[in-house]
């Protein structure tokens, strides 16, 4: 009997170009609370092989073993209701079973029904036995982890609602017959899609932490060096893949690193005040942009193995976190990066 081969996604490092969006997805993974990344572009330039191929270099949490929220055994906002009341008994935290997992990432199909992205609850159960018979969905599964939405500009309306109310409130509930069901969905929304196939709403578009175009390369060569590389490595994935183990293993060891000393990165008052500037010379509305470019910039720092942020980081991911909230529909615009950029420019004194 023959050894079922593992099925290997493309590996990350021989991406090439889409830099914007691989930044992007980097980032968020360092630091989660950037809010998620959207790819709008042309049909055809890869962005679901990108997110996908983020999965190999995903790194590992700590989560409560056999738990289907993956909860967090240490932080009671990224935990069930269930492990919340175990940890109240008398041993605590020594009578949870933990375990080492990778972040999931879960897929969102379009035509997925509620049910199956909320979960369902057995009424049948719960009124006779009196028991919270919870089917858990999509939501529960990708708690901590990353939920992916392709072409997410024809996402059903009912679905952008509960992904708009999960992604305020970092919760999912479920009520059915007077029974109500409560799970931690703090997850890293990750959307691609082409604008000319749809329109995304506006309330969704805006909880995305950035906001990454894809455009087709028009290089000549490089596209032949695409084509070449995707056809080696689907005539032979295992020994394509070898080819970039070491780089896929030195990625995933740096963003480890980042997660670690990001908490110990600083911003200085004037860089925040700076980045306060070029959200109001572009008419931002709300506070978000001003967090998500904060967030971002020690992110990147951290990314770069540094402990504080300079103007240059600031730079790279400006325009990542608020082209997309410029007041100009930022779908009709392609040059809304360089209105931030030339932003960027006036506020730090830059020819």
């Amino acid at each position: 009997m023959t050894k079922k081969t593992e099925r290997l996604t493309y590996p990350f490092t021989a991406i090439v170009g889409q830099e914007e969006m691989k930044l992007a997805l980097i980032l968020n993974v360092i630091d989660p609370k950037v809010g998620g990344v959207l790819a709008l572009g042309d049909r055809g330039t890869g962005k679901s092989t990108v997110v996908r191929a983020l999965t190999d270099l995903l790194p590992e949490i700590d989560v409560v073993t056999n738990d289907p929220f993956n909860s967090n055994p240490y932080n009671e906002d990224e935990m069930s209701e269930e492990v919340r009341e175990l940890l109240q008994k008398p041993e605590g935290l020594k009578g949870l079973s933990i375990s080492k997992s990778k972040i999931s990432m879960v897929d969102l199909p379009l035509g997925a029904t509620e049910d199956r992205v909320c979960g369902t609850i057995d009424i049948e159960k719960a009124l006779t036995k009196g028991v919270k018979a919870f089917e858990p969905g999509l939501l529960a599964k990708a708690n901590r982890g990353i939920l992916y939405v392709d072409e997410i500009n024809l996402l059903d309306d009912h679905l952008v609602d509960v992904l708009l109310d999960s992604a305020a409130s970092g919760w999912n509930t479920v009520e059915r017959e007077g029974v109500s069901i409560r799970h931690p969905a703090r997850f890293i929304l990750v959307g691609s899609g082409n604008p000319e196939e749809g329109e995304l709403r506006p309330q969704l578009l805006d909880r995305f932490g950035m906001l990454a175009e894809i455009k087709t390369v028009k290089d000549p060569e490089l596209r032949v060096k695409i084509v070449e590389q995707r056809t080696s490595f689907d005539q032979n994935p295992q020994e394509f893949y070898k080819d970039f183990a070491d780089a896929q293993n030195e990625l995933r060891t740096k963003i480890v690193k980042a997660r670690e000393i990001l908490p110990e990165v600083e911003l200085d008052y004037e860089l925040r005040v700076n980045i306060s500037k070029i959200c109001s010379e572009l008419n931002v509305d709300g506070l978000r942009g001003d967090i998500v470019s904060s967030r971002a910039a020690k992110a990147i720092a951290a990314f770069d193995g540094r402990k504080k942020v300079t103007p240059q980081d600031i730079y790279q991911i400006i325009s990542l976190c608020l082209r997309h909230r410029l007041r100009k529909d930022p779908l009709e615009s392609i040059d809304s990066g360089s209105k931030v950029q030339e932003a960027f420019s006036r506020v730090f004194g830059y020819a």
